[in-house]
């Protein structure tokens, strides 16, 4: 298939689904930036304070550009400044912020995904189904997918993603390498290549797949075990 990725959505009947990713993706990143925020604020920087990004409006996280990205391209990012020079514990309060991020998604993922299980072990199996609880169970299994997809993604050790800034907190080499002035700019052509071009994106993107189901179905037959269905 080619073409916009909004247009085969919505042809495809599948308005409603296209509708929750996009909720999803601009309310988890801003989540996600917040948590960066509430690390550093925690850290002794109020930078994310001062500078008035701790809100959760998409267009001071996001900006215009990578809104406009995700609805062209279906892919965004977004943005938090932080100062680590004021952090308290410096080094391992960089690694501390840079963690916070894909912890907000982490603790997202488990909570809509369990929802999503809740919702198809006491209405998906009742015999009774109908558009609102499908709907409902797609609201929460597409947020708890996508937040698996920025928790793996922004744990790559790969400049700008926040894992880099982890790994360069245990690894001097890897720090005096993102220290290069195109060191993020290598990173994004590296990922591209790798994710984009080759089957690895594919391939990853089924085992979150895989992993989002396998927790739904363990939260939907813990409750049809107990509730004696």
């Amino acid at each position: 298939m080619s073409g916009w990725w909004v247009e085969q959505l919505w042809n495809a009947g599948r308005g409603f689904e296209l509708g929750s990713w996009i909720f999803w993706v601009i309310f988890s990143i801003c989540l996600h930036e917040l948590g960066h925020g509430w690390a550093a604020i925690w850290e002794g920087d109020d930078t994310p304070r001062r500078t008035g990004h701790m809100t959760i409006d998409p267009m001071v996280h996001m900006g215009g550009y990578s809104i406009l990205a995700f609805l062209l391209l279906g892919f965004a990012w977004g943005l938090m400044p932080v100062n680590p020079g004021n952090f308290r514990h410096r080094r391992w309060g960089d690694a501390i912020v840079a963690v916070a991020g894909p912890a907000v998604n982490l603790v997202l993922a488990f909570v809509l995904l369990t929802i999503a299980g809740v919702v198809s072990a006491t209405i998906l199996t009742s015999g009774t189904e109908s558009k609102w609880a499908v709907n409902s169970y797609l609201f929460f299994e597409t947020g708890g997918r996508l937040n698996l997809i920025l928790l793996a993604l922004n744990l790559l050790p790969i400049p700008p993603l926040d894992g880099s800034r982890i790994l360069a907190t245990v690894s001097s080499p890897y720090r005096r390498l993102l220290n290069h002035p195109n060191a993020g700019l290598f990173g994004l052509a590296f990922f591209v290549i790798v994710f984009w071009i080759t089957p690895i994106g594919r391939v990853a993107y089924g085992f979150i797949e895989n992993a989002a189901s396998v927790w739904v179905g363990i939260v939907q037959g813990v409750i049809m075990a107990t509730s004696g269905n």
